[in-house]
């Protein structure tokens, strides 16, 4: 607890010129323990649809390998075979780094979750995902976003995105940051610093100077962090490319204890039409490289730590013409962490032949999307109704967690 308790006492020296540190710090030097043990929630956005069937193999299934001659993963033991979890289901070879803490309980996946709207574009899938609202393009705010309490002295990071701008699913009334890495975060000049801090503070727009005044106690908070340099633990290593940095950038966020509570990062690439058994591999490998990178690298913290990947719709189970897959409807939802029921598959699973398929050609939906990260915000975050942050959705007794595949 030394270092927590350095790091925050750096924090408010370094605000020293800037008036009184914020209230949240003083009271944090009282309560590191708490701190220490806060619960955090990270979520992952696979942009694009990816294909899920390819990622997770229903191997068992002959209705696979018949409408997929040349992109079905073969079946485990063959060469590139899958990686069988419970003898039905298994991980592209890819995803091999991931197969360890599925055996360690600490991952697994949610199988035919979706929407209940059935579009297939890109645009509005993801707006309805993040907003957290199907069907509904008029929510102004997304469910992470509702997902926190409101707590006036909490930490300017409570809640971050990595990448330059804030994602659907955190904008709303509570504070949120985005940034692409701790040392790109600031202003270069302090001079420029001084004047944009004042003139935000100037401003006549509440909800313009609000988000000014956030930003800035953020860089101010993060300002000690910036000059420390990064080395992941237990001999983690991420893989290059956009998840692996941003998961390295929520890692070192979470360790230094300045409030973290939700975290968001995302991937883009998944949409093949064409060519996808050449392209899938190597965003697989970002994919489970990043996951089992992080929880090394943040070790016995996994236990308060969940991370839920998504992606805002499926791939038609059939091949086209072109090497690829189409937009479908129903995915997998991937988990990891102390709070997941690892170690097993979840969801029901519609089977692939052809009266099982939604509109003849997809993997029909059978869990709502809106119940697994309900049941994260409920008993991770602590949300007492559900219906606060998805409006309009009563999540069935139980939730999804006792529902094996």
């Amino acid at each position: 607890m030394n270092t927590r308790r350095i790091f925050l006492k750096q924090s408010a020296l370094a605000m020293a010129g800037f008036g009184a540190a914020p209230l949240w710090i003083r009271r944090a030097l009282a309560a590191t323990d708490e701190a220490a043990r806060r619960k955090v929630l990270v979520t992952i956005f696979l942009r694009g649809a990816a294909d899920g069937l390819n990622i997770l193999v229903p191997f068992t299934e002959q209705a696979y390998y018949d409408v997929r001659p040349t992109l079905a993963v073969p079946r485990p033991g063959r060469d590139e075979g899958a990686i069988s979890l419970d003898g039905r289901f298994g991980l592209h070879p890819a995803l091999a780094p991931l197969e360890r803490f599925y055996k360690e309980k600490l991952f697994s996946a949610v199988v035919a979750t979706g929407s209940p709207d059935p579009t297939r574009s890109h645009f509005d899938a993801q707006d309805y995902m993040e907003s957290g609202t199907p069907g509904r393009k008029s929510t102004q705010d997304g469910w992470l976003n509702r997902a926190l309490s409101p707590l006036p002295d909490g930490s300017p990071v409570r809640a971050v995105s990595i990448g330059p701008r804030l994602p659907r699913s955190l904008r709303g009334a509570q504070p949120a940051v985005a940034l692409n890495t701790v040392e790109e975060f600031r202003v270069k000049q302090a001079g420029a610093s001084v004047a944009l801090e004042s003139m935000y503070a100037g401003s006549h727009d509440a909800a313009l100077g609000a988000a000014g005044r956030e930003t800035f106690e953020a860089m101010k908070l993060l300002e000690p962090l910036r000059r420390q340099s990064y080395s992941p633990g237990n001999g983690a290593s991420y893989p290059r490319g956009k998840l692996g940095a941003g998961m390295e950038q929520i890692a070192r966020l979470i360790k230094a204890n300045v409030g973290l509570q939700v975290a968001f990062t995302d991937l883009g690439g998944w949409d093949h039409h064409t060519n996808e058994r050449a392209q899938l591999p190597g965003l697989l490998r970002q994919f489970g490289g990043a996951m089992a990178a992080f929880a090394q690298d943040m070790g016995s913290r996994m236990e308060d730590i969940a991370v839920v990947a998504m992606s805002e719709f499926g791939r038609t189970v059939r091949e086209n013409g072109n090497g690829g897959t189409d937009h479908g409807h129903a995915n997998t939802m991937f988990l990891m962490g102390g709070p997941v029921a690892g170690g097993a598959i979840y969801g029901q699973w519609p089977g692939l032949d052809r009266d099982c398929l939604h509109e003849g050609r997809d993997l029909a939906v059978t869990t709502d999307f809106r119940d697994v990260l309900a049941s994260f915000a409920c008993r991770h975050l602590g949300v007492a109704n559900a219906a606060s942050v998805f409006p309009g959705f009563t999540q069935p007794p139980g939730g999804w967690e006792w529902k094996r595949s």
